[in-house]
């Protein structure tokens, strides 16, 4: 008997052992955290992010980019009791944000970027000194998207494959613009502005802005102006103003001219994001006419190139550092998440169901492409009858920008970018209206670039 109540004993003890050495139950997060953005897009994986984990509360506040308005009271809040723990970051000043002192380390979530097979250009652009202290849930390789309607016409053929061959490099784009002018009665227009050319030239420089102390005018910037002012002069684009109501109704069909006379704009260069947020929602009039959906499709253009995107960071001076970077990994680095925000699952009722004071239009609808490789390889397929799909005439955007992806390079993004190409904006469009000579328009810039950064070596302007 006591042999066998010693037995027993054992067994007691080590079934205690083994529960004690057993896997730990993973620690439930709790607690406060202020994240601030500049849109309401990161607010929906803030509410899925308290779906997770119901014992933390997500205080949002959102502080438009207006005249620096955004970057200006984050950094005064820096370090005081009113800094937030997580900011959003978007592609204008993300790297001026990263090669400062106000982001914390976040190198130990690196690992998740090879796991994930995050695109190289994402995680290059959130890193300074080998220091990563930004992530994001985007990848936003551009693209050409063009008129089918148009093309036929005016070049015989909607063919992707053969068009992408008459748009191939600058020499054919400038020889289709032609094409595309005569064919209407002057009302035909290859690009909406010259504006939107910018981003690829920007894209394919062969160095960033600033390189040991000095302003650098890349090659690749002149030939922007020198191509901005022909498809100007030649009436190549319509003469709107990026952003603005008339750009907009390029692709809608509804552009007129002062007379009335409609315009009809051959095509957009717009980068992942465009497609969902820009191209579709503005195809269709204001007053419920019928749109241009369906007469759309997607090439590479004349240049590859990339276009914006938002990190995430966590502040240095958060004192909920860890929860911080919790929600960072949630945001940019969790397949699940990634997933259910490029596939629609984030719709409006399910938030409701976990938030009930969602707003109404608060939600995310199919189609932004992720920074995951392995996500964008798994969900490729789910849009090949998807509504964007549709809206492309059949195409697969999702596929198509999974082949631009890999190739973004995240080198040439600097602290100073910003402010070195706003400057840029009012001479060169004075230059392109003709109010002011090529030579002044680099002088205006330069003086400008000075002004903003007087320890600055600022170079001989290139034409005099």
């Amino acid at each position: 008997m006591k042999r066998l109540s010693l037995i027993l004993s054992v067994l007691v003890t080590l079934s205690m052992l083994l529960a004690a050495c057993g896997p730990a139950k993973p620690k439930e997060l709790a607690g406060t955290l202020n994240v601030w953005s500049f849109t309401n897009e990161i607010k929906t994986m803030a509410i899925a992010f308290q779906g997770k984990h119901p014992g933390v509360k997500v205080v949002y506040t959102m502080i438009p980019m207006t005249n620096g308005e955004y970057q200006t009271k984050v950094k005064a809040a820096a370090g005081t009791a009113d800094s937030p723990d997580v900011v959003a970051l978007e592609a204008a000043f993300v790297k001026e944000w990263v090669e400062s002192d106000l982001l914390a380390d976040l190198n130990d979530l690196l690992p998740l970027t090879k796991t994930l097979k995050t695109y190289p250009a994402v995680v290059q652009v959130g890193t300074s000194d080998g220091v990563a202290k930004g992530f994001s849930y985007q990848a936003t390789p551009g693209a050409f998207f063009f008129r089918r309607s148009i093309a036929k016409e005016c070049l015989g053929t909607d063919d992707l494959v053969k068009v992408q061959a008459m748009v191939a490099d600058l020499a054919k784009f400038e020889d289709t613009a032609a094409k595309i002018k005569a064919c209407g009665t002057g009302d035909y227009y290859t690009v909406g502005t010259g504006g939107e050319m910018f981003l690829p030239f920007l894209s394919n420089r062969s160095k960033p802005w600033i390189v040991d102390d000095k302003l650098v005018i890349d090659p690749k910037i002149v030939e922007y102006v020198h191509f901005a002012k022909m498809m100007r002069d030649n009436g190549y684009e319509s003469g709107a103003t990026q952003w603005t109501e008339g750009w907009f109704a390029g692709m809608n069909d509804t552009l007129k001219d002062a007379n009335g006379t409609p315009k009809k704009v051959f095509s957009y260069f717009l980068p992942t994001w465009g497609l969902p947020y820009v191209l579709s929602p503005n195809s269709t009039p204001k007053d419920g006419g019928a749109g241009t959906g369906g007469d759309w499709a997607m090439i590479n253009g004349p240049m590859s190139y990339q276009w914006g995107g938002t990190w995430v960071g966590a502040m240095k001076s958060s004192p909920n550092s860890e929860l911080a970077k919790e929600f960072v990994k949630f945001v940019a680095l969790d397949e699940e998440n990634l997933t259910n925000w490029a596939t629609g699952v984030y719709t409006n009722a399910y938030l409701k169901a976990i938030d009930p004071t969602t707003p109404d239009d608060q939600a995310q609808a199919a189609g932004d492409f992720v920074s995951s490789q392995l996500v964008v390889e798994k969900i490729t397929a789910s849009f090949d009858n998807s509504t964007l799909a549709t809206f492309l005439g059949g195409e697969n955007s999702y596929g198509a920008f999974a082949q631009a992806a890999p190739s973004v390079n995240g080198a040439l993004l600097t602290g100073s970018d910003d402010a070195i190409q706003r400057a840029l904006n009012d001479p060169l469009a004075a230059y392109l209206s003709g109010t002011m000579t090529e030579a002044e328009m680099w002088a205006a810039w330069l003086d400008a670039v000075r002004n903003e950064f007087p320890d600055l070596i600022i170079p001989e302007p290139p034409v005099k």
